[in-house]
């Protein structure tokens, strides 16, 4: 069995960043005031990250973003993934009860393993979904080699 140790802060962080799109939360942390709306809030996609044998998997929960406006970079190690999720246009036909969705700009980085390839890099975007490909580098065969001593 397998102890987990409990750290109560890590948990209200959690907790606090699960539930900031309910309290409104603008830019800098501070609440929206009265009428001011949060869609200019910062937001930042879910990412899981797995890894098999061969490869390193990072997905990105990106609904409503378009894959021409998603760009993923790798400068010194970090692969670094951001874009913009654009705000629909609003129907004057409607009348909009709750909007909780936030819009704008985002960024996520995660600094890549030793083992990455980083040229063999593959992305595809579907149904709302990010799905890099890092493959791993081929692991060096330890090799016996024969020293003569004089």
């Amino acid at each position: 069995m397998t102890l987990i140790r409990w750290e109560p802060f890590r948990e209200l962080d959690d907790f606090v960043a699960r539930c900031s799109p309910f309290f409104g939360r603008l830019p800098g942390g501070r609440l929206a005031a009265a009428g001011e709306q949060p869609d200019t809030a910062v937001w930042t996609p879910a990412a899981n990250i797995s890894e098999t044998e061969n490869e390193y998997l990072i997905k990105a929960e990106l609904p409503e973003v378009r894959k021409e406006d998603v760009k993923v970079t790798v400068d010194e190690g970090v692969i670094t993934i951001s874009g913009e999720r654009r705000n629909e246009l609003e129907h004057k036909d409607e009348k909009v009860h709750r909007i909780e969705s936030f819009y704008g700009s985002f960024t996520r980085s995660f600094r890549l393993p030793d083992d990455a390839d980083v040229a063999s890099i593959q992305a595809e975007s579907r149904n709302g979904i990010l799905r890099i490909r890092v493959p791993k580098k081929p692991a060096a065969r330890a090799r016996t080699v024969e020293v003569q001593v004089n």
